[in-house]
């Protein structure tokens, strides 16, 4: 943490606005003002003493969240958030390859993010993207709103054809099969 006015607090495991609620919460009752809460981090108004950051640490870690100081890993959680609030939480379509975005936000050439990444997390850029995508298309079929058309586009596939190429690949069972499944576990338990 930063030891001036306007200091910025990095938490890691930040994965939706339920967290943000947490931290906004835990700040609150330590009597902490914020300039703002979002994914992965908290912006606090005034200088908060060595104490005071560890009673933030430790009302944190009991929600599960992590403070994080080492700058390699604060900037592995701002590559997470990114990929998160798009992938989970947007809906706006990005005009440029996701490796130009990724830079463009966070000021670095892609090459060292993801280098830094694979350093800390032990898996490419690429594999975190994927995975988080694939739990988001499960989301999206399991609320049975959209067609695997709308999916493919709103996840920024360029074919019904690819993401079902990827779905199989990273869950072993095509998209269509997997719809099935979820619909015979709800038939089942509608017989329960």
């Amino acid at each position: 943490m930063k030891s001036a006015y306007n200091m910025n607090i990095y938490i890691k495991n930040m994965v939706s606005i339920r967290c943000k609620m947490i931290v906004e919460e835990e700040l609150l009752k330590l009597g902490i003002q914020y300039f703002f809460v979002k994914l992965g981090e908290a912006e606090i108004i005034e200088y908060i003493s060595p104490s005071l950051c560890q009673q933030v640490k430790v009302a944190l870690l009991a929600s599960g969240l992590e403070v994080i100081d080492d700058r390699k890993r604060i900037m592995v959680e701002s590559i997470k958030n990114i990929i998160i609030e798009m992938v989970h939480y947007s809906d706006e379509q990005i005009s440029i390859n996701f490796s130009n975005y990724l830079s463009k936000q966070l000021h670095y050439d892609y090459t060292y993010l993801a280098n830094v990444f694979s350093e800390v997390e032990g898996i490419p850029i690429e594999k975190f993207i994927i995975s988080h995508k694939i739990e988001r298309i499960k989301e999206l079929i399991n609320y049975n709103e959209l067609t695997f058309t709308e999916i493919a586009w709103k996840l920024h596939y360029s074919s019904v054809g690819h993401l079902s190429n990827q779905f199989k690949k990273v869950t072993g069972v095509s998209p269509s099969y997997y719809k099935k499944q979820q619909q015979n576990r709800r038939i089942l338990l509608e017989n329960v």
